[in-house]
């Protein structure tokens, strides 16, 4: 028989504890955006231009982000590299993780997003005077972003809801402040609750900023 008492002001005391971490949470899966799509842009060069070893490294890189578990490599970057007395901060490994997932993924919707821009573009700009610099910069990067913008937007939602992952490295993000709270008070599904509540507005906040942002840049 269901006998369940809910008990929601020890939440509410917490609520602006489980506030503060989601605004980590939505830092430390900005940064690793960041980081990802510098990384991401690198690697898709590299995959599209080089030969040899750096050809190599990307393609492993890509391979290991997109087909291992996002778990087994924040366990890497939180226990693999203990071995070889790397310790690193909870923030630090949770960022690496997510940085690196993010960055294989992402190179390769810039892949398809160079390939996307017909080659004329590039002689044109090259026949013009513009160097290889100039051309990339400011013909060809700026076409691929508005191309990939929708699946940056997605590896950001992405992001921060694998953010929660982090509580298994000992991240105190919303999950993580989240577990601790509940495992305090037992009120494990008042708290779950009301941090589910909180992930849904910070992805429906990032996607309405997407959205006016697109509609800003993409309108013409």
């Amino acid at each position: 028989m269901f006998d369940y008492n809910f008990h929601w002001r020890p939440v509410m005391k917490s609520l602006p504890d489980l506030l503060e971490a989601g605004l980590l949470t939505l830092q430390v899966a900005t940064l690793s955006m960041i980081i990802g799509i510098i990384i991401g842009l690198v690697l898709a060069l590299i995959r599209l231009h080089l030969r040899g070893p750096l050809h190599w490294l990307a393609s492993a890189w890509i391979e290991l982000a997109r087909n291992t578990p996002a778990l087994f490599q924040l366990f890497f970057f939180g226990f693999g590299l203990g071995a070889f007395g790397l310790h690193l901060a909870p923030f630090t490994i949770v960022l690496a993780g997510l940085s690196f997932n993010c960055a294989g993924y992402l190179a390769e919707n810039f892949r398809g997003g160079f390939q996307a821009v017909p080659d004329t573009q590039l002689r044109a700009a090259r026949s013009l005077g513009m160097s290889a610099w100039q051309t990339y910069t400011r013909i060809i990067i700026p076409q691929v972003f508005r191309i990939v913008y929708h699946p940056l937007t997605n590896q950001l939602v992405w992001a921060v809801l694998m953010s929660s992952l982090g509580m298994l490295v000992g991240f105190r993000e919303l999950s993580g402040e989240t577990q601790f709270f509940a495992s305090r008070t037992f009120r494990i599904f008042e708290y779950f609750a009301v941090t589910a509540i909180i992930y849904y507005v910070i992805v429906k906040v990032i996607l309405g900023a997407s959205r006016l942002l697109a509609w800003r840049l993409f309108r013409y």
